[in-house]
């Protein structure tokens, strides 16, 4: 046993970090597994990498770094072969004045500071990291990096040979870390964005774009093919759009990605959107849903027949709202059946039918055919068309409850869409049970949310009293977060129920902003409102809320939200 591991052992067991027993556990764990004190403590669940990092601090009196406080630099790759970052778990993390700061596992291991300093021909300092966020550093780092560094002591043949391997390819490796590394931050979409001097990389996560270190733009080309390949694309054609589909595994989970290729003055621009087949299922509450239109909504969904739409923009949840109502509504007594582009959640029972316009069959040829399969509850991921909009109106006439969404900004401007398309008022009247309509916004981290002090401003904007100044809180940033101060988002909703008066100005033609404003008197809570609300519970900012509301106005004669010229 090394003098490290004895002095380490006294350390926790002086400390109270561990217990005899589970150190002799740990032992008899790494003798059977081969492997050393510190991975043996964290594989049986004795102590957390962070506590022996701190505790190995003490004892190399070297100072502890959290990497996760820093943006490490892919391109330092070059100072050090991936050979001897791997074997000695080091990393250099910058250089300053022309010394290097290599972040290790082991900083008293003094062979591994002499072979680090030979290969970048530096100087070189050492800080304490934890062994378990260290070690997936290091292989990002190196899989993303220009080119695989020469091994010490290999031979240009082996180096080839590695080479013809496709899993040590460079480019195979680097899509497969940045699909990896996309699933681990919950983006939603990957921008590979090529400019005159760089490859950018980008991730949309919680609904807003953070670029991240990526390859350098020479593997740009590459990058592109490989993607094509998997998406069975055309190779050979780099001068039109292109559009396609492919799955991939992410820790067991099937991940589904559409692929849009365009070309640009700097080459081919790639966005990839990433779908999981295995999203959870969350209730009305986790959703954010409020209280009232809970109970509401649940009433309408206990209808035996009617439609109900949600109504919001690209990526605001509708798909998630819809499969929570579906989840409520799915027992083996319900035959329901749903037609989407693409099928983004299974369930069982459900009989999900997939788009394929490329063979004829769309949501109303679908819809069309659905309706002779005897359905209780019928989804239409979209209603894009009249045909669609007449069918799934006709069958909601006809004793099956029809779910589906609109794009439209608030719940009242649904009936202004319905009326695009040519549908006559009584059949809106008498089929529509209630529209809901939703945004989303970023939480706030709750590891580093503070108090805000709202200036006048923003009061005025919304309303509010000078008591008001210190009720809400703020985004700061901390390394759980990305320095965003946002994890996650919530919804904002509203519900307009049709009620006689609404029917009555639907009849009438009545525009949107009557229907607004009469719905607002019958007790509709709008967006906004409910954005207050979430932002006075910290559960988002008054600054996210103004962010949704942006292209519209709070008047102050009706309290109402419009577009702004």
């Amino acid at each position: 046993m090394h003098n490290q591991d004895v002095f380490l052992e006294q350390t926790l067991l002086e400390e109270g970090r561990i217990t005899a027993e589970q150190l002799e556990e740990a032992r008899r764990y790494g003798i059977e597994h081969q492997v050393d004190l510190v991975d043996a403590l964290i594989s049986t669940d004795t102590i957390s990498g962070r506590d022996i990092a701190l505790a190995k601090a003490s004892i190399c009196e070297a100072p502890f770094v959290d990497i996760e406080d820093y943006e490490a630099c892919f391109a330092n790759t070059r100072f050090v072969p991936r050979s001897v970052a791997e074997r000695y778990c080091l990393y250099p993390l910058f250089k300053i004045d022309g010394v290097i700061t290599l972040a290790m596992d082991d900083p008293l291991n003094l062979e591994a500071m002499d072979q680090a300093r030979q290969f970048a021909k530096s100087e070189v300092d050492a800080v304490l990291c934890d062994r378990e966020k260290l070690r997936p550093l290091i292989s990002r780092a190196y899989r993303l990096s220009q080119t695989s560094h020469q091994e010490e002591g290999e031979t240009e043949a082996e180096i080839a040979a590695k080479e013809l391997s496709d899993m040590s390819q460079p480019v195979v490796a680097a899509v497969n870390q940045l699909l990896a590394d996309s699933v681990d931050v919950n983006a939603s979409d990957i921008h590979i964005n090529p400019d005159q001097n760089e490859l950018r990389i980008r991730y949309r996560v919680d609904g807003v774009l953070r670029e991240q270190q990526g390859p350098p733009l020479s593997m740009h080309p590459g990058i592109v093919q490989r993607l094509k390949v998997m998406a069975q694309l055309d190779l050979t054609q780099t001068r039109r759009p292109q559009d396609g589909k492919f799955r991939f595994h992410h820790d067991t989970r099937p991940i589904d990605v559409r692929m849009s290729t365009v070309p640009t003055v700097c080459g081919e621009n790639v966005v990839l959107r990433l779908l999981s087949n295995s999203q959870v299922i969350l209730d009305f509450h986790e959703l954010g849903v409020p209280a009232q239109l809970v109970s509401d909504l649940e009433e309408l969904i206990e209808r035996p027949y009617g439609m109900i739409l949600v109504t919001g923009p690209t990526g605001c949840g509708k798909t998630t709202t819809l499969y929570t109502v579906l989840n409520k509504l799915n027992v083996p007594s319900r035959n329901i059946m749903t037609i989407e582009d693409p099928v983004e959640i299974r369930l069982p029972y459900l009989r999900q039918i997939q788009v394929h316009t490329e063979i004829g069959l769309s949501f109303a040829s679908a819809l069309r055919a659905i309706v002779r399969q005897d359905p209780d509850v019928i989804l239409v991921g979209e209603i894009r068309d009249n045909e669609t909009a007449t069918i799934g109106l006709q069958a909601a006439l006809t004793g099956h409850l029809v779910l589906s969404t609109l794009h439209t900004n608030d719940a009242p401007g649904a009936i202004a869409r319905m009326r695009d398309y040519n549908l006559p008022a009584f059949v809106i009247n008498s089929a529509v049970l209630g529209i809901v309509a939703q945004r989303l916004v970023r939480r706030l981290c709750q590891n580093c949310a503070v108090p805000d002090v709202v200036d006048d401003m923003m009061l005025h904007r919304f309303g509010l009293d000078a008591q008001d100044k210190k009720s809400f809180m703020r985004n700061v940033g901390c390394p759980r977060c990305g320095q965003t101060g946002y994890r996650g988002r919530v919804g904002l909703y509203e519900l307009l129920k049709f009620t006689a008066p609404i029917q009555t100005l639907v009849e009438q033609g009545g525009s949107t902003k009557k229907i607004r404003e009469r719905a607002i008197r019958e007790g509709m809570r709008q967006m906004w409102h409910d954005g207050l609300e979430k932002a006075r519970l910290g559960q988002t900012s008054l600054q996210e809320v103004a962010k949704m509301a942006a292209v519209m106005a709070v008047t102050e004669s009706t309290g109402e939200v419009r577009r702004s010229a």
